[in-house]
């Protein structure tokens, strides 16, 4: 499957070039959302950002949210296309079972933008543009981090919490991972199981793993809800999270700085969900039938437990 690629400098000038050609209003412009839920603080602010994005934008939303249900989706899909709004954004809970329904909004001459995580299809003339992250390279920078800052030991044990099967995030974050930490045999993922992007299940699975496991060393999250929960795990167990045992997790969300102030998360690498702005952007533009990038990555960065408490007060999600 192919993974989210970084812009060149050229290419990002020639985007912006367009987006400044695009319309400045859009009144009559009408875009379905299919939003695949609200199983975390990230959903949630990616949500109120497509949202309030589109107000501002003068863009007429119809929102769905699938709550995890892709065939939810795919239904949602189906309704927008016979509403026969201007285009769709889809974020898709899975990666692959989508053919059939964009060729149906292809078919009916509605462009789809696909939102936060790409699809596997053979086809890329199904969807204008994807926007979102670069899921493997967030997988590569945990991975990074890690390589420089664990105790210098003979193995490393890590335990992994993957997100939802079959989702790109979780397979792109775990393949990136693994990608960086292959070269060298002092890293062991011991076990890696799946929770499902969530709190609760977070605490429930690691729960588990330290009833079989002994030592952990390291707990690689794929999202900051999944390692909160097993922030609780750790401590329900007697353990230290952020000190004897290192806590790593993705999305750079409000209670993940929370965590690290108090010093029980070590590092979250950023999945940006503000992307509101950019998706209205890109509406106006394949509305208009311009030409955009296939693949439209966002700003992210990487943030410590030592930067925690001075950048707390600037975190807008």
């Amino acid at each position: 499957m192919k993974s989210f690629q970084h812009l060149t400098h050229a290419v990002a000038c020639a985007t912006l070039g367009l987006l400044l050609q695009a319309p400045a209003h859009a009144r009559d412009l009408v875009l379905g959302f299919s939003q695949l839920g609200s199983e975390s603080q990230w959903r949630i602010a990616n949500t109120k950002s497509v949202q309030d994005s589109a107000k501002a934008a003068g863009v007429q939303l119809r929102f769905e949210n699938a709550e995890g249900n892709p065939a939810a989706q795919i239904t949602a899909i189906r309704t927008f296309i016979s509403q026969k709004v201007d285009v769709i954004a889809l974020a898709p809970g899975v990666t692959t079972g989508w053919d059939d329904v964009l060729k149906e909004a292809r078919d009916a001459g509605i462009p789809v933008i696909i939102t936060d995580r790409g699809i596997d299809t053979r086809d890329d003339s199904l969807y204008a543009t994807v926007l979102g992250s670069d899921f493997a390279e967030e997988g590569r920078r945990a991975a990074r981090w890690l390589v420089r800052s664990a105790p210098a030991k003979a193995q490393v044990r890590i335990v992994e919490l993957q997100g939802t099967s079959g989702s790109a995030p979780a397979i792109e974050r775990k393949a990136g991972f693994e990608e960086v930490l292959r070269t060298d045999p002092r890293y062991k993922v011991v076990r890696s199981e799946v929770a499902n992007f969530s709190k609760d299940k977070g605490r429930e699975v690691m729960a588990a793993i330290l009833q079989a496991e002994k030592p952990v060393d390291v707990v690689y999250a794929h999202n900051d809800d999944m390692a909160l929960g097993a922030i609780e795990a750790l401590e329900a167990a007697g353990r230290k999270p952020g000190k004897d045992v290192l806590v790593i997790s993705v999305d750079a969300t409000r209670g993940a700085f929370e965590a690290m102030v108090q010093n029980k998360l070590n590092v979250t690498v950023e999945c940006n969900p503000l992307i509101g702005t950019q998706l209205m952007d890109l509406v106006k533009l394949v509305k208009a039938g311009k030409p955009v990038p296939k693949r439209v990555q966002s700003r992210e960065g990487v943030f410590a437990m030592d930067k925690a408490a001075a950048l707390i007060g600037s975190r807008k999600y």
